[in-house]
């Protein structure tokens, strides 16, 4: 969605109008966005309508650009003058308050030039940085590991290098202008840029002036590399700064912003696994992490993804995060909310037994961690749905959902009642999807990213006699989680799938068996506790998993060895897995 502007006005630098372009209230605080090569305002404009609501927006065409006044001087795009333009768009637009600003790319350079000004601090009351950093605090970082030369030392400025590869291109006299005249399409552009970003072309807007703008702003980049390069100074501001940084810019690294904290009085950082183009691809992120430094700093409060983006603050590595875990009552639920919380999360469990939910709370408490428990069926849509709203309205967005209730099964089909079929199935399956349409959506719309832990089940790619329900479920689960993770990549919501072979948990001694006595059942299930308890596998080894698959954005976890296995033979000889499952029967 894209929204009209309420005003449009030009503002006159010197020789140079600046076309500017209003939204929202002006009686609100100004959150000013600024473009960079080869954009226009109009990159901007999945951004906006998420922020006018709000906050007065002031986008800009920066000189060269759009409906800017235009010029064939390189002189005309040097730092210092692109700065003067943003301070004179800043003092019409604002001229009695300092205002927050958004900027990518070469915005986020210019801006960089102007925070770092005497008067800054008093103009500008906080920075989102997106894919652009201060050429000179670049250039100083290259320098400072030449200067000791380890191995990663060297290898961070070469890789930077060959990431910036194709400025020395831009930089030769005419043949970039001749090269993009003949082949800089827009169709061409937005295919490239969607590549990029992993997002689809048509979220990629461009600006009517597109072609003449790729042209046109190369000077920039003549204008300002060689000499920041070779000529860094000493630059640091007292304007708040938060770094967006792109795991995947193809033109910045993100090792290339890791001593930023020496030139800022207060730093944020958010690592995104998202390419350069952001505005294009991450809009909401990008809406939500300005609004909540903005929150912030105007005393509304700081929140968790702010909080652990803080730069020189000490921390445990899931402090200021919040972790949901279903069926936390007993077992790898439980572990797993311990796990968390000693390493510092908040975390939130649910459980069909109530009581047992509150117990590991308690446990939780003991030990000096946070924990609210709920009773929750994991089956009942709306119930998860009314659970969600809860939460995020108590404690907000999760970080990561551990989707982890479910109930064992066993008896052979035919002996299987549907609804007993149908109940495995609405618990092991739906509850996975109940608990991902519910929170993940959330997660999404906030734009911030995320982790989801859904559990499945060595059995997921182990086909067993009488185990027809339960398998289904958990193989359900597995290829639901798969189809997820590709969907959400582009939220930057991670998905794991994590496999537990033979673990010993209350799961084994309270599995239903169709088809036999309640005698036989008893004496099945009694069997199996023995025989899982003695395997000396525990969920607390579970729970170790999956927070190492979080730590580490693993896809797919089998966990014990026997479940590696039968991954790797499955993937490798699976007429053999079935040829076995035809001849071993669980229930006698």
């Amino acid at each position: 969605m894209t929204i009209d502007p309420a005003n449009e006005r030009v503002v006159r630098n010197g020789a140079f109008d600046i076309a500017v372009f209003e939204y929202g209230d002006p009686a609100a605080e100004t959150l000013v966005l600024v473009h960079g090569w080869p954009d226009t305002h109009h990159l901007w404009d999945k951004v906006i309508p998420l922020l006018a609501d709000r906050f007065h927006v002031v986008a800009y065409d920066t000189r060269g650009h759009g409906a800017s006044t235009r010029t064939q001087r390189t002189a005309d795009f040097r730092l210092d003058e692109l700065a003067r333009d943003f301070y004179a768009v800043i003092d019409t637009v604002s001229p009695d308050r300092p205002v927050h600003v958004l900027a990518h790319d070469w915005g986020s350079v210019q801006v960089w030039e102007a925070v770092c000004e005497p008067q800054a601090a008093e103009r500008v009351a906080s920075f989102t940085s997106v894919s652009g950093p201060n050429l000179d605090h670049l250039a100083a970082w290259v320098r400072d590991r030449l200067s000791r030369p380890t191995p990663r030392n060297v290898w961070q400025p070469l890789t930077q290098l060959a990431s910036s590869a194709y400025t020395f291109f831009f930089m030769t006299p005419g043949l970039p202008r001749v090269t993009f005249n003949a082949i800089g399409t827009e169709k061409l552009w937005q295919r490239v840029v969607s590549i990029m970003n992993d997002t689809p072309a048509a979220n990629v807007k461009l600006g009517p002036t597109f072609r003449r703008d790729m042209v046109d702003g190369l000077l920039i980049y003549r204008a300002n590399i060689v000499q920041r390069m070779l000529e860094p100074r000493e630059r640091r501001t007292r304007v708040p700064v938060q770094l967006i940084v792109a795991g995947r810019d193809v033109a910045v690294r993100p090792a290339g912003y890791d001593d930023s904290r020496k030139w800022t009085d207060r730093l944020w950082r958010r690592d995104v696994p998202a390419g350069h183009w952001m505005p294009f691809s991450h809009p909401e992120l990008l809406a939500t992490a300005t609004t909540e430094l903005i929150d912030a700093l105007g005393g509304a409060g700081v929140s968790r993804g702010l909080a652990r983006a803080e730069v020189g603050r000490t921390r445990r590595e899931f402090d200021d995060h919040l972790v949901v875990v279903t069926g936390a009552g007993s077992g790898i639920g439980r572990e797993t909310a311990l796990a968390f919380a000693r390493l510092g999360a908040e975390v939130v469990l649910s459980d069909i037994d109530e009581l047992a939910a509150k117990r590991t709370a308690e446990l939780v408490g003991a030990e000096g961690g946070v924990a609210h428990a709920y009773p929750l069926d994991v089956s009942d849509e709306d119930a998860v749905r009314a659970h969600a709203d809860t939460v995020i309205a108590a404690h907000g967005v999760p970080d990561i959902l551990i989707n982890n209730a479910g109930v064992g099964q066993a008896g052979g089909f035919l002996d299987t009642p549907a609804e007993e079929f149908d109940r495995v199935l609405r618990i092991n399956l739906g509850g996975v999807v109940n608990g991902c349409r519910a929170f993940g959506s959330a997660m999404a719309e906030r734009g911030l990213g995320g982790h989801i832990v859904n559990l499945s089940s060595m059995a997921a790619y182990s086909p067993q006699r009488d185990m027809s329900a339960y398998a289904t479920s958990k193989s359900a689960v597995f290829m639901f989680s798969d189809c997820l993770r590709a969907e959400l990549a582009d939220r930057g919501i991670s998905v794991s799938t994590v496999c537990p072979g033979i673990v010993h948990t209350n799961i084994v001694a309270t599995t239903r068996i169709s088809g036999v006595s309640a005698e036989v059942e008893a004496a099945t299930q009694r069997k199996f506790d023995k025989l899982y308890e003695r395997r000396g596998y525990t969920p607390d080894k579970v729970a170790d998993q999956i927070v190492r698959a979080v730590r580490e954005r693993r896809d797919i976890v089998p966990v014990t060895p026997e479940s590696w296995l039968q991954y790797r033979v499955n993937r490798i000889a699976p007429g053999a897995v079935r040829f076995a499952a035809r001849r071993m029967k669980l229930v006698r």
